[in-house]
């Protein structure tokens, strides 16, 4: 991060660089309490002082004073800018923005990657504004130049110089400020901040309403879905405090988006218990029309009309679960407050993917596990809970409908083994809930629960081929 001042077009006052050797007026180490004041005599008249301080969250406030001693007026521009040389290692997920970052007056939240600054016309640059920060992110860390609220200024986000031979390409976020005139035999002076911390939630909202800062919460990244991310987040760090386990925190969140969604969820579920009353009246109708599949679709649409059933009812609860289960994966991945949040037993980290792998019995074997074999419980318990929940239903009449069915808990199993243990915790729980709601309604409804038969169905042969080759084996003894 570098502040300083620049001339207008043509002046040849000297000014203080990146090179720039000051003199600390009185003594003592920069600290939390304790400023830093330097100062810097250009030999032409001008004066520079610089006083820096720091919070014990890492907000820096800049205060540059220029004394004239000259006869003439001095007008200068102050200006402030964070550079990263070098492009980082960026996760690359299209859930997180990761390089350049800020809210510049009237223009709105400005997000630019490095690859997007590195196009041809990829840099922005933004006039006149009043209000806002600009900086560079990381996933948990940033650094955010704040001017005065108060005050105009330019900004750009931009790539400052391209790649060669000898040097990295180089990134920046930068503002200058419209012009101060310096009458001589005085003194003028603005002040800027830089925050250069970790991203808390709590302590950046602080920063915003202390300080007026124009929508620096969106220095955090919480999505298209802010409207649903952002209140989630504090409702489980209140569950959190309450409680004192993130883990536990998700799993109360959970019940409370089941009782939010719970009059939707039981008409849904009856929707469902109707239609397995009228399984056989509709597998009837399929072999009538077997060779018609208009009349057929006609006949069971009637059928839906007349017992007041709609056949999409079913879908209902996992469009609804989408966006919830998307912010809820956003607060665990982009909060740093779940960073390193345990849960139980060998969950250290709820923010990270489950630890274990089912290919070596979840570490009872002594070998390592390649990354992409780390299957770990919690997402073969996901699995096993999501695959019990689909036996609730009676088998389905369309064979590859059957089998996508059949397969579809080993996919998920698999897609949601590298998602945070958080999220495959919830998701668990929440296919607990989901299953037992199902399962009182159907029994409420009058409905058989085929969960014995299915399970017979699928695993019959398997035990079957088991007893015979036990019987096999005795009888050869």
């Amino acid at each position: 991060a570098e502040f300083g001042w620049t001339g207008a077009a043509g002046t040849d006052a000297k000014l203080p660089a990146a090179d720039t050797v000051w003199t600390q007026v009185g003594s003592g180490t920069l600290a939390v309490g304790k400023p830093v004041t330097l100062s810097w005599d250009n030999g032409q008249g001008l004066e520079f002082r610089r006083t820096i301080s720091v919070d014990d969250k890492y907000m820096f406030t800049v205060r540059d004073v220029v004394v004239n001693k000259g006869a003439e007026p001095a007008t200068l521009y102050p200006y402030a800018l964070i550079s990263r040389h070098g492009t980082p290692h960026t996760l690359g997920y299209y859930i997180l923005h990761e390089g350049l970052i800020g809210v510049l007056g009237d223009a709105g939240l400005k997000e630019l990657t490095y690859s997007d600054v590195m196009k041809e016309g990829g840099s922005q640059r933004f006039e006149g504004k009043i209000g806002g920060w600009l900086g560079i992110t990381d996933k948990y860390w940033a650094a955010a130049l704040i001017p005065d609220q108060t005050a105009t200024y330019s900004g750009a986000l931009r790539l400052a110089s391209p790649r060669t031979p000898t040097s990295k390409e180089a990134f920046q976020a930068d503002y200058l400020r419209a012009g101060l005139v310096i009458p001589p035999a005085s003194r003028k002076g603005v002040e800027s901040r830089i925050f250069a911390g970790a991203k808390q939630v709590d302590l950046i909202e602080r920063y915003e309403d202390a300080s007026g800062i124009k929508q620096f919460d969106l220095l955090i990244d919480w999505g298209w879905f802010y409207f649903i991310t952002k209140p989630l987040y504090h409702l489980i760090n209140w569950f959190y405090k309450l409680l004192g386990n993130f883990g536990l925190a998700i799993l109360a969140v959970t019940v409370l988006v089941k009782l939010a969604f719970f009059p939707l969820a039981n008409k849904s579920y009856e929707s469902m218990a109707k239609m397995k009353k009228l399984q056989p009246e509709m597998e009837q109708l399929r072999e009538r029309f077997k060779d018609d599949k208009a009349a057929q679709q006609q006949e069971l649409m009637k059928l839906y009309q007349k017992e007041k059933i709609n056949p999409l009812a079913g879908c209902l609860p996992i469009l609804v679960q989408i966006p919830v289960f998307f912010a809820l994966y956003k607060v665990l991945f982009v909060s740093i407050d779940m960073r390193h949040a345990p849960f139980f037993g060998w969950i250290k980290d709820l923010s990270a993917p489950d630890p274990t792998s089912l290919f070596n019995l979840f570490g009872l074997l002594p070998f390592a596990v390649p990354e992409y074999f780390a299957i770990g419980a919690w997402p073969v318990i996901m699995g096993i809970t999501m695959w019990l929940q689909m036996q609730l239903n009676p088998p389905q009449p369309d064979p590859m409908q059957q089998a996508i069915f059949n397969w579809m808990p080993v996919l998920f199993t698999f897609l949601l083994a590298s998602f945070p243990a958080g999220l495959v915790i919830y998701w668990a729980w929440n296919n607990i809930l989901s299953m037992s709601q199902q399962a009182f309604i159907l029994k409420k409804q009058g409905v058989k629960i085929p969960l014995k038969e299915n399970i017979v169905r699928i695993f019959g042969p398997l035990l079957s081929l088991v007893g015979i080759a036990k019987a096999d084996k005795g009888a050869k003894s």
